[in-house]
């Protein structure tokens, strides 16, 4: 028995081979640079202005299809997060910039789920060009999918071309697409001479550009030159948050990622930035009502403490009095005490109303107010009377308080 076992430990150990380490593998990612981000609609970003953002071509290519077969636009962060060729990590950079709801209400979404299957049936091979909404649900599709199919189908200029671009469609899951691909009446492979038509219809509206200085633009003088009014409010912002103010060179402007590389080119030439001396602000006259944020950082604040300021003031429709200024988050006390000792407060062009003629959106967004809105409002229906419904709303005297001070 000693002598078998000695045997196989000897034979074991010539015949083993030692198992090598696996090397470690990196994925190394480019992030852009945080700072040069600013506040988005991903609704107006072209192909150029999401690889700004980092996207590969792919990716970008992935993001627009998916806008397509959502409705053409994303209705909510929720949505766009849905979109997988954007990650976890680049979508959490991503979040704070995104000019979207976090989720849309119920009853008004119309995004369409990949996770509703179902078991489809094929009676034989098909031409999908051919193929109706009825169609689609027979064979075992649910109404919101086949209304994504016919939209992509569209997309794609009224026919799916071939199997190639069949698969591409996004609600068509890669199970439910191994199912279809022997039946489907298409050629395997997309002819190289195919363009999609509905690319190639957008025209082109001339604009008559003349030179300018991009300090000196507001949003009306941006949207002249072809940009909407949520990318005119991203450039503003770019400069005055990002840059602190201004643009110091044209490469500053190029930066910014709701400016397409080609929209950067029709205007460069006409770019002339003015070198100037910036006036010192007089704090004394300046009204803290409309104080900018770039006069908040001239004072000293720093930019967490004045976009605070700024942020809090424009949901508030103003401020009343300069002890609401102190009561905002993540701001130096000290500075904004010297401040508000220094800066006037004007209220004429504050908004103010009564419980019953205030508006609903009104009540639902303001901070003071929105926590009581459904209930102002279902009171204000049978009792159109403010005593009374104040009465009605038992509130604490301090957030009755506060609230007043929006009532005229």
């Amino acid at each position: 028995m000693v002598t078998l076992l000695t045997i196989l430990l000897a034979y074991q150990k010539y015949t083993s081979r030692e198992k090598e380490p696996f090397p470690d593998v990196k994925f190394i990612t480019t992030l852009p640079n945080s700072a040069d981000l600013s506040d988005f609609d991903p609704n107006t970003l072209d192909k150029d202005q999401w690889q700004k953002l980092g996207f590969s071509e792919k990716q970008t290519a992935t993001i627009l299809k998916y806008k397509d077969i959502v409705g053409g636009k994303f209705t909510s962060k929720e949505q766009l997060k849905k979109c997988y060729a954007i990650s976890e990590e680049k979508f959490s950079e991503l979040k704070s910039f995104i000019l979207l709801p976090e989720t849309l209400k119920k009853g008004n979404s119309k995004e369409y789920s990949t996770m509703d299957r179902k078991e489809i049936t094929i009676t034989g091979k098909f031409n999908p060009d051919r193929y109706s909404a009825n169609d689609w649900l027979k064979m075992g599709f649910s109404e919101r999918q086949a209304d994504a199919i016919l939209k992509y189908r569209n997309y794609l200029g009224g026919s799916f071309i071939s199997k190639e671009k069949f698969k591409e469609c996004f609600i068509i899951s890669p199970e439910n697409y191994s199912k279809l691909e022997p039946y489907l009446l298409l050629p395997a492979k997309t002819p190289e001479t195919f363009k999609n038509s509905a690319k190639n219809n957008t025209v082109k509206t001339k604009i008559k550009y003349h030179s300018f200085d991009p300090n000196q633009l507001d949003i009306e003088d941006w949207k002249a030159f072809g940009f909407s009014e949520k990318q005119a409010i991203t450039i503003i912002n770019y400069r005055d948050r990002n840059l602190r103010g201004s643009f110091k060179s044209p490469d500053d402007l190029q930066k910014c990622f709701v400016i397409s590389a080609e929209k950067f080119q029709e205007m460069k030439p006409y770019i002339k930035l003015q070198e100037k001396q910036q006036e010192k602000t007089d704090f004394s006259k300046t009204d803290l009502n409309t104080i900018t944020f770039r006069q908040l950082i001239e004072f000293g604040l720093d930019e967490r403490s004045a976009g605070s300021i700024i942020g809090f003031r424009k949901k508030l429709g103003g401020f009343i009095n300069k002890q609401q200024i102190l009561s905002t988050y993540n701001i130096d006390q000290d500075l904004v005490q010297k401040l508000i000792s220094t800066a006037p407060l004007n209220t004429s062009d504050v908004p103010r109303y009564s419980l019953v003629e205030a508006p609903e959106e009104w009540l639902k967004n303001h901070p003071y107010f929105k926590y009581s809105a459904d209930k102002i409002i279902f009171y204000r229906i049978s009792n159109p009377d403010d005593k009374k419904i104040w009465k009605l709303l038992k509130l604490k005297p301090e957030y009755e308080e506060r609230m007043r001070l929006y009532i005229k």
